[in-house]
């Protein structure tokens, strides 16, 4: 065989085959060559030696929907923040932030592993209650609980001291420009004259009743803030029990998995000590002689140098270095062990006292057994159901058929929105798979049986669709009219102080028109900007007077029945010997906003040097959504 393809080799058909693959090359650039660019996760984000492949973005983006949820007060579902366009803005900034990142690392900003643990050492969760020291075993419950590995956690670490490190030497060394300080105090100290007088409601005259015609043009005018979302009826297939039905447990079936788990429902015996671990047997060997000259083992160990380590009620099981757990539960009585070696230096045990084993007896588990057990029945009936119900669709049965055969429940669900609130507004207690389910289904629509975790199952029918529409004009009359006389009382309002701006404008006395209207001319000398002014003054007359060069006329917003017209009289700048204190006040904060805006630059830059890019198709598909969105309807 080896033989035969040697001879191959060498003719001529194999450096035809030769030529044509090189072509192909040249062709295509040996893309096509790469059978195995396809299989495995694709990533959403990728930022030079960092990346994030789809599960780890979707429990990401399941933790930020979940901190918007618990800020909101009410469940989101993920084509919610979709919607809101939400998954790009977070794509983007974390794009940005490992591109950062990673160009960071790269550049030599790398913390020690002793900065990091000092850090993980300063949180109080990881302390024992009553010792006040770390605590390895709660130290690990807090990352189980979270959801995390220490490795995940010590990254977070890592990657928050380059962000601290980096940000403090940028405003370290940065150096604001004088200038700037200075033209925001020469800005905070000019003052002004000016001349203005207020513009009424009364004066401008109010809009009338009106009409239908009116209201319903104003209606349509303003339909994206008042047309009401699209609302389904929806059919919920349940495969679980109704509520108050339970399945029955034997007594003959509690003994039987009483026998079958007495000896892991008991519990071992308990051992409450002390670990002292020393660099070195001569060492230990003086804290264990220390110990049974009386002094406690806390004492012992302070003496030494060295750090105790309790364990309260512990059983053998959970002491995970082998050595220690021989000493600690090979004593016959609460005493101390000699010296054994450890898996980290020499260990002595203080065993304080001993909780002997307590066999699991039936009546104090039966009630735990009989839950387990029922649980375990009530998954299996839940599951032969979804299975039962699947083969009965697949034959050709309808959802009612189907349903009415394997014994589920169908809850009707009506006018419902995607949100699952109600067109009441009452919220609908569904698992928000359900909405996302039936928002992917046309009318008639019937889901596949989806997993909702926990043991629960559903599948979903949309029964009716109602498309987003305009209420009635009844319904919204008041809002309606309310809203549309203060539009038209606004729009009279700014053509009153128009027309007396284009007067004054045109040559005529501020103040003769003022007087014209009935308005009184108020006149100020030396204002300033600040906010004792603004109280006394108010917002439109401060922005008008410090909004524009000397002798121009301004028309300003004063209240939501009020316009301000008037005119720029003179404008003083300040001495400089007040300016200059006061800029080297300012310059801090100006420095700090000069700063961070110089981070923004900074992490953008870095996320360009690596070349940080993101996926947005990848990214929704991670969401269980189409790579592209759905086009909208033409108009």
């Amino acid at each position: 065989m080896i033989s035969m393809f040697r001879n191959f080799a060498k003719s001529k058909w194999a450096m035809g085959l030769l030529v044509l693959l090189a072509l192909s090359l040249l062709i295509t650039g040996g893309t096509q060559m790469d059978v195995f660019a396809n299989l495995g996760p694709r990533n959403v984000i990728s930022a030079g030696d960092r990346s994030v492949d789809q599960a780890q973005f979707r429990a990401d983006f399941e933790r930020v929907r979940g901190n918007i949820e618990q800020q909101q007060g009410r469940p989101v579902t993920i084509q919610n923040l979709v919607d809101e366009n939400v998954h790009v803005q977070y794509l983007e900034s974390q794009t940005q932030r490992l591109g950062f990142l990673a160009w960071a690392w790269k550049a030599g900003i790398r913390p020690g592993q002793e900065v990091i643990a000092k850090q993980i050492r300063q949180i109080p969760a990881f302390f024992s209650e009553i010792t006040g020291k770390f605590d390895e075993e709660r130290y690990a419950q807090a990352l189980a609980q979270a959801n995390l590995t220490p490795e995940q956690l010590e990254r977070e670490f890592r990657d928050e001291y380059i962000q601290r490190h980096y940000a403090a030497a940028l405003f370290a060394g940065a150096r604001t420009p004088r200038i700037y300080g200075a033209l925001i105090a020469t800005q905070a100290l000019e003052q002004r004259d000016g001349r203005w007088f207020r513009v009424t409601q009364d004066m401008a005259g109010r809009a009338g009743t009106p009409t239908d015609a009116q209201l319903t043009a104003f209606l349509n005018e303003n339909g994206d803030q008042l047309r009401r979302p699209e609302l389904r009826t929806l059919s919920i297939i349940v495969f679980g029990n109704a509520p108050g039905q339970e399945v029955e447990v034997t007594d003959a079936q509690v003994r039987e998995r009483f026998e079958f788990r007495k000896d892991a429902l008991s519990l071992p015996e308990r051992r409450t000590f002390t670990v002292i671990t020393a660099p070195n047997q001569q060492q230990a060997q003086s804290v264990a002689q220390a110990i049974r000259g009386g002094q406690s083992p806390e004492a012992a160990a302070q003496a030494a140098g060295l750090q105790p380590t309790p364990f309260a009620e512990t059983p053998r099981a959970a002491v995970t270095d082998a050595a220690i757990a021989g000493a600690a539960f090979g004593l016959a009585a609460p005493g101390v062990s000699n010296p054994v070696q450890a898996r980290v230096g020499f260990a002595v045990v203080a065993v304080s006292a001993i909780l002997p084993a307590e066999p699991a007896t039936l009546e104090g588990v039966r009630e735990a057994i009989v839950q387990e057990l029922r649980g375990e029945a009530e998954r299996k009936l839940v599951f032969d159901r979804v299975q039962r119900f699947e083969t009965a669709r697949n034959a050709g049965r309808t959802v009612d058929q189907a349903v009415a055969e394997v014994g589920a429940r169908v809850l009707t669900v009506a006018d419902v929105g995607r949100d699952g609130r109600t067109a009441a507004g009452a919220q609908v207690n569904a698992p928000p798979q359900v909405f996302e389910t039936a928002w992917s289904l046309s009318q008639g629509g019937v889901s596949d049986v989806v997993d909702a975790g926990n043991g629960q199952y559903f599948a979903v029918r949309v029964d009716a669709i109602k498309p987003p529409s305009l209420p009635p004009l009844d319904e919204v009359r008041e809002n309606l009219t309310r809203a549309w006389v203060q539009r038209e009382n606004n729009r009279l309002l700014r053509a009153k102080a128009d027309e007396l701006a284009g007067r004054v404008r045109a040559g005529e006395n501020v103040a003769a028109v003022a007087q014209s209207v009935g308005a009184e001319l108020i006149v100020r000398t030396g204002v300033q900007q600040d906010e004792e002014t603004q109280t006394a003054l108010g917002a439109g007359a401060l922005n008008g007077l410090f909004g524009q060069a000397k002798g121009q006329v301004f028309a300003e917003v004063d209240s939501e029945t009020a316009f301000v017209v008037g005119v720029t009289d003179a404008i003083r700048a300040p001495a400089p010997a007040l300016v200059a204190p006061v800029a080297e006040r300012i310059r801090p904060r100006v420095g700090q906003d000069l700063t961070n805006g110089l981070g923004d630059l900074a992490i953008a830059a870095g996320g360009a040097r690596v070349k940080a890019e993101n996926d947005v198709g990848t990214a929704r598909e991670a969401l269980g959504l189409p790579r592209e969105p759905a086009a909208a309807p033409a108009k």
